[in-house]
């Protein structure tokens, strides 16, 4: 469902009406005559969808966690809000930049449109920025010839889906300035070879049973899971196009199952 667009018609339905009113039908009404229903709702709902529309098109709009994939940063049934300017000012609907504010950076998490079907949203963490080589074989990340650090941090076992059990290694990962926890599933390769397809600029990359290389191209961005060996992410399904960024994810709002939740910022 295109939430945006479907805002955007109610938008333009009430607007129209509102319009028509002011600068047409209420000169043919009696002083006291009551408006027509069909007049006085959309009147009414007009500035509170104008204000919804605005708020979720240019400064933040709520998501939900649907999977485990950016466990343990992310629960599943977290509502997290979006930064909708952080990355640039866009065009609602059409997504079309209108000026840069910043560019993603390695460690944020991002929503974005997922390339092989734009009308859902996911969301990663960002690795890997244009012209970037990234590789990730044998569970250890390198970007451009350097490790990345990691630090082990005990384990870490969830309920999956379909109740089962999964344990797994838990390990805090630095990404630039940024460090956050990451899972790590021995029992898992780091790259179902099965699950690779096709996409575009599938010729940088190389993949063999240890894992793959990649190297980023302009104007795209390489985005991986928290929960690694859970995660459809770009090993996967390719590099991002920096037209299909939503925007930073920070701050968790709501989780029904842990209010201690509440509030938490997304690092």
């Amino acid at each position: 469902m295109n939430f945006p667009l479907i805002m955007f018609l109610l938008l333009v339905a009430t607007g129209a009406i509102w319009l028509l009113d002011q600068f047409a039908l209420r000169r043919y009404r009696a002083p006291q005559a009551k408006e027509p229903w069909w007049v006085e709702y959309p009147k009414s709902f007009f500035p509170v969808i104008l204000i919804v529309f605005l708020l979720r098109s240019f400064l933040v709009e709520p998501f939900k966690i649907p999977s485990g994939s950016m466990l343990p940063t992310l629960l599943v049934g977290d509502f997290i809000l979006v930064n909708k300017f952080t990355y640039g000012i866009r065009l609602p609907i059409v997504n079309l930049k209108l000026f840069e504010v910043n560019q993603p950076e390695r460690g944020e998490v991002m929503v974005f449109r997922y390339p092989e079907n734009p009308s859902l949203d996911y969301i990663k963490r960002v690795v890997g920025l244009p012209g970037d080589r990234i590789s990730y074989r044998n569970k250890r990340l390198s970007i451009n010839g350097a490790e990345v650090r990691i630090t082990p941090d005990g384990e870490y076992n969830y309920i999956e889906s379909g109740l089962n059990y999964v344990i797994t290694q838990r390990a805090m990962e630095r990404l630039d300035s940024r460090i956050h926890a990451i899972l790590i599933n021995p029992d898992v390769p780091a790259v179902q070879l099965g699950g690779v397809r096709q996409f575009p600029f599938r010729e940088n990359c190389a993949y063999n049973d240890n894992g793959f290389s990649c190297t980023v191209p302009r104007g795209h961005y390489f985005l991986m899971g928290d929960n690694r060996d859970s995660s459809s992410d770009s090993r996967y399904w390719g590099f991002v196009p920096e037209e299909n960024i939503v925007g930073k994810a920070f701050l968790i709002w709501w989780n029904f199952g842990d209010f201690r939740r509440i509030g938490n910022s997304i690092n």
